[in-house]
């Protein structure tokens, strides 16, 4: 999974001149005390002046809109500046830049060759997003050896998102000779970390029985782990144990209620469960509307069982209820695409 992080700031100087290397320095105390606009004057000073630290610490002050207003043009065009001086962390940004598309026009292929650039000099989360467009294909062509190449790169150097993304090559037979044992061996060095993709990754080897005997009690641990922390996929996985009773204790309304939550944040399996529930009746009033809206939201991305419910219950509605289905999935799409937009 791809997460595009920001570097924090770098206090390394690159500039040859000491004075403005010290309102670099100046400026990190500033920022320090959340004294923003001395440290902006400060950065400024230094940056004019060639400084690559204060020009990266200047984007992040525009990238994070901090004592700014948010400008992506400015962050990248002192991202660009440091960036060729060879400052790694100002290289990184750049590719994050780029692949977002935000301060220049969207760009696989430059975020690719700055990703590269950061990844060279062992910046460990270049590396995995550089994994990550070789595993998509995205902006060069598919390789998922190179992806597995630059995964173990981020995962020696101990980065949970390397440990886990190596862990599902290794999983899935990817890029490498699949091993399971490898898998797991990954997947808990991340998990340790609080990664919660490796947790619910492990959750699932011992759900299904993968690599490892099936022990349901384990799944639950893990899938509880990382559903602690928001995590959709294990709050759905685990309110299937609770519905069936499968390492737990059976409790339809706490699957409910992590369902719920999973189908919130749009996990479309959660969204299709949340379905079959109202559909079913299980541990709430049948509510035949109510199961559709989910339905349809599920089927929205692409769920084929979900798609098949959400037609065999166009037969069951009046046309009336149809339509309140369809108002009701439309109204939760538009609330939460503004949420995810900041609305």
């Amino acid at each position: 999974m791809q997460i595009l992080r920001l570097i924090l700031l770098s206090s390394v100087a690159i500039a040859v001149n000491p004075a403005y290397s010290g309102d670099n320095e100046d400026g990190l105390k500033f920022l320090e005390s959340k004294n923003y606009e001395k440290a902006l004057d400060s950065f400024h000073k230094s940056a004019r002046q060639g400084n690559a630290s204060a020009q990266y610490n200047l984007g992040l002050m525009y990238d994070l809109a901090q004592g700014v207003s948010r400008d992506y043009t400015q962050a990248f065009s002192w991202y660009e500046k440091a960036a060729m001086h060879g400052l790694a962390q100002a290289e990184f940004n750049l590719g994050v830049m780029y692949d977002k598309g935000h301060g220049v026009a969207q760009s696989y292929k430059q975020a690719l060759s700055w990703y590269e650039k950061a990844a060279k000099q062992g910046i460990a989360q270049a590396q995995v997003n550089l994994g990550v467009l070789y595993e998509r294909g995205k902006g060069v062509q598919q390789s998922y050896k190179q992806a597995a190449f630059w995964y173990a790169k981020a995962a020696s150097q101990g980065l949970a998102d390397g440990q886990a993304s190596l862990g599902v090559m290794y999983e899935e037979g990817t890029g490498v000779a699949q091993n399971y044992a490898r898998a797991i061996a990954l997947y808990e060095k991340a998990a340790a970390q609080g990664h919660s993709g490796a947790q619910t990754n492990l959750g699932a080897l011992f759900d299904r029985g993968k690599g490892v005997p099936q022990d349901f009690k384990r799944a639950a641990f893990w899938y509880q782990k990382a559903a602690l922390n928001g995590y959709s996929v294990a709050q759905s996985n685990l309110a299937g144990l609770y519905e069936e009773g499968s390492g737990v204790a059976k409790d339809t309304k706490q699957a409910f209620s992590l369902y719920e939550k999973s189908a919130a944040q749009g996990y479309a399996e959660a969204q299709y469960r949340l379905g079959r529930i109202y559909g079913d009746g299980l541990g709430v009033p049948r509510n035949f509307i109510e199961a559709k809206k989910w339905f349809i939201l599920a089927a929205n991305q692409g769920h084929q069982h979900a798609n098949t419910y959400r037609i065999a219950l166009d037969g069951s509605l009046t046309k009336v209820q149809n339509v309140e289905a369809q108002r009701l999935a439309d109204e939760w799409t538009k609330a939460h695409v503004q949420l995810s937009n900041g609305g």
